[in-house]
């Protein structure tokens, strides 16, 4: 059966922990599918919910909805870490790619719809974003901060330019500029760049450690392979220190060794870990194949 030929019952589904996987991780590896968090004593979710599933049918099969009540099905939204409702992810490749959270209009489901995918012209800012994100990537700070500066200025609450302000200022060390520029973002969004940028601020919270600190870590968790606390923190200190594939693998170690260990702090560390590299980065996406596959084993 073609995209174009689904019917609504194959577009829109209530999902189930249970389900998960299959419902949405799978199916998003050959079609982008929203998830949508709700509640039965959810007002705003008696809203939005109905509004999603018409732009998911106007779409004519490009998406799918899978509809999770909470309340029914806790564990998947205590993972991607839903704190209210109704909270929207939208998942591409085996990966939550993009996000929001409240009841919205009807042309920003549209347009959210139109990113996922990739109906529409590309805009001046799209092409602006995309240039600033590559200098980054490149290390040309200046050219970064001047392309998201300009975007700044055709639309002075783009959330993907705040973001990548912020981590304009991260590279050049200034945090504290990095966490104001941060909190122009609604506290409750939930776009995986402003995820990314938090959790590199949390991560630069623990304190530094310098290369003769990590280092010293290096050498007790040799000595010791099972002192997890130590390898801990030295997946803290390479985190901080922009080394998060080097971070995800002594995190994966621990949660191999003893899942449980510490309240889980591991795999919880991991989380922020992925959040900080980005959802859709290699690390990020190898880091959360190797993580299920221990979890799920």
């Amino acid at each position: 059966m073609t995209l174009t030929d689904a019917t609504p019952d194959d577009l829109i589904k209530d999902g189930s922990d249970a389900g998960f996987m299959a419902d949405v991780v799978e199916a998003s590896k050959t079609q982008p599918v929203i998830v949508d968090f709700w509640a039965t004593w959810c007002g705003p979710c008696r809203q939005l919910t109905p509004a999603l599933e018409k732009a998911v049918r106007a779409a004519k099969g490009a998406v799918k909805l899978v509809k999770i009540d909470v309340d029914k099905n806790p564990a998947y939204a205590g993972q991607l870490r839903v704190q209210s409702i109704p909270t929207v992810y939208a998942f591409k490749d085996g990966q939550p790619i993009d996000g929001f959270q409240g009841a919205i209009p009807e042309s920003q489901i549209k347009a959210f719809i139109e990113r996922l995918t990739g109906e529409g012209g590309v805009s001046d800012v799209e092409n602006l974003l995309a240039l600033g994100n590559e200098s980054l990537g490149l290390d040309d700070i200046g050219g970064a901060a001047q392309a998201f500066a300009e975007v700044l200025s055709i639309d002075p609450g783009n959330v993907k330019a705040v973001t990548g302000m912020a981590r304009v200022y991260l590279a050049t060390g200034d945090r504290e500029q990095a966490i104001q520029t941060l909190a122009m973002v609604p506290a409750t969004s939930t776009d995986p760049d402003v995820q990314a940028v938090r959790a590199q601020l949390a991560l630069g919270s623990a304190p530094a450690q310098d290369d003769g600190a990590t280092a010293d870590l290096r050498a007790k968790v040799t000595a010791n392979p099972g002192d997890h606390q130590a390898r801990h923190d030295l997946a803290q200190a390479l985190a901080a220190q922009g080394d998060f594939k080097g971070a995800v693998d002594e995190l994966i170690e621990i949660v191999r060794a003893d899942r449980e260990w510490n309240d889980q702090a591991a795999r919880k560390t991991l989380l922020t870990v992925f959040d900080a590299a980005g959802a859709g980065s290699d690390v990020a996406r190898d880091g959360r194949r190797r993580l299920s596959s221990i979890l799920f084993a």
